[in-house]
């Protein structure tokens, strides 16, 4: 995967890195040219899932993943934690694109993938501190306890999610809370656990993992790296948000960038005046999403979008720390709970997610070629990848399922404009959910931004 800048301590990636139970040292690079059956390229959850499933089905098959730095790099080890039902494309626009019968697949197969994420890690036993204990989303006023309320009714319309409203007594511990709606399918843990287990159990299995080694283009049949040529009649894409860093994919993918931030430990009885308990994910219906979850030792990992999109789809390592944004999700949390305002920020980081033009998440396979690729998760990617990679298996198996014929795969979105019409429209998306809170604030009634532009934002 393609990053600029030089990586020396990958502790300091993010508070998940830091906790793994894992010394991050580099595996070794790809020796030179080799062959293989099936090459992917990135050894994130996307690209390790894939193999996963691959030799489940088939240990007889060479998997080589190539991965730049390490395996759980990017958004795969720094995300938020949330393992849940959630994809890019909401039911209904699943609807109006794919039909009605297609859209309930697609959800079903979303909340299985929770609990298929849960079996693996049980039964192989990755100690990720998995925790099912549902999604509380906060109401904090009128606008968005009308929001709130709109989204279980479209639940309870297709009649697949089991989203129920809460009343303002059941959520007294968030300031400011009118209500709440409840998701059950949701799991807390922690993904740097994840996808280093993950890919501990891949090499177990037969796989290899090549890291230190930077893929710098692909064909059909072969994978050209700075370290040598890997020769596989099956290449897989799974580069996510680092794609905008490839001419082959420059202007599929956009790298959004969301940051977050830990806190000290919080003792048990101002967890439970929050009203959250282990387990349980986080979030309010503001248009400038954040997202929190209660860690296994007592913090609060807490993260949210307002960073600026980098002129020519950049990626950089200072990118992932802006103390702007840090102090606007200190100032958000302790907002959302003022029970943590005395909590110190123990460790802040970010990184880019992978949105595609139309928000839509997609898998695909070209058979012709052999060419694979599975992204665009605009950050609900934890469980996600896991359903990618068991579709792509059975893709590049050739074998025809139910996962095969689901609405995402094969889909294609339209590419990203060139810049300056990239760089503006997604600054501007971003400042104008900004406004729409504001504006909803002061006039409690829904913002006429958010309406203008929440299309171009996925909203």
């Amino acid at each position: 995967m393609a990053s600029t800048g030089s990586i020396t301590d990958y502790r300091a990636l993010s508070f998940w890195h830091d906790t793994v139970d894992d010394d991050l040292t580099p595996r070794v690079p790809l020796p030179g040219d080799i062959t293989a059956d099936v090459a992917i390229i990135g050894a994130g959850l996307t690209g390790l899932w894939t193999a996963y499933y691959l030799l489940e089905k088939d240990p007889s098959l060479s998997v080589v993943l190539l991965e730049k730095h390490i395996a759980g790099f990017g958004a795969s080890g720094r995300n938020g934690g949330w393992c849940s039902a959630l994809f890019p494309a909401s039911t209904a626009s699943l609807e109006r694109r794919h039909g009605r019968h297609a859209a309930i697949a697609m959800r079903h197969a979303m909340i299985d993938t929770v609990d298929e994420v849960g079996r693996v890690v049980a039964a192989e036993g990755i100690d990720c501190d998995f925790t099912r204990g549902g999604t509380i989303a906060f109401a904090r006023s009128a606008v968005q306890l009308a929001a709130a309320r709109a989204e279980v009714d479209e639940a309870d319309g297709y009649g697949v999610d089991e989203l129920e409203m809460l009343d303002p007594d059941a959520v007294a511990g968030a300031n400011g809370a009118v209500g709440a709606s409840f998701d059950p399918a949701c799991a807390r843990l922690h993904p740097a656990a994840l996808v280093r287990g993950l890919a501990r159990i891949v090499e177990a299995r037969g796989g290899t993992i090549f890291e230190s080694t930077e893929v710098l283009d692909w064909q059909q049949g072969s994978v050209r790296t700075t370290r040598g040529t890997v020769q596989a009649p099956r290449v897989v894409v799974a580069t996510e948000g680092y794609g905008a860093t490839l001419p082959r994919t420059h202007r599929r993918i956009l790298p959004l960038y969301s940051l977050m931030i830990a806190t000290e430990p919080l003792d048990d009885a101002t967890w439970d005046s929050m009203g959250i308990s282990h387990g349980r994910t986080f979030t309010d219906y503001r248009h400038l999403l954040v997202y929190g979850q209660r860690t296994a030792d007592n913090r609060v990992a807490f993260g949210g979008r307002g960073a600026r999109y980098h002129w020519g789809s950049s990626i950089r390592d200072s990118y992932d720390r802006s103390p702007a944004v840090f102090a606007h999700l200190k100032n958000a949390l302790t907002d959302l709970f003022p029970q943590t305002a005395d909590a110190g920020v123990t460790h802040r980081w970010g990184g880019p997610l992978g949105v595609p033009r139309d928000w839509h998440a997609s898998v695909a396979l070209d058979s012709a070629t052999g060419i694979a690729s599975a992204g665009g998760y605009v950050g609900d990617g934890l469980s996600t990848t896991n359903l990618a990679g068991r579709t792509l298996a059975d893709l590049l198996t050739g074998e025809e399922t139910a996962l095969t014929r689901l609405p995402w795969v094969n889909h294609r979105s339209p590419s990203w404009e060139p810049e300056p019409l990239r760089f503006i429209g997604s600054n501007l998306g971003m400042l104008a959910m900004r406004a729409a809170d504001t504006e909803e604030r002061v006039t409690v009634r829904p913002s006429i931004a958010a309406k203008i532009m929440g299309p171009l934002v996925g909203h």
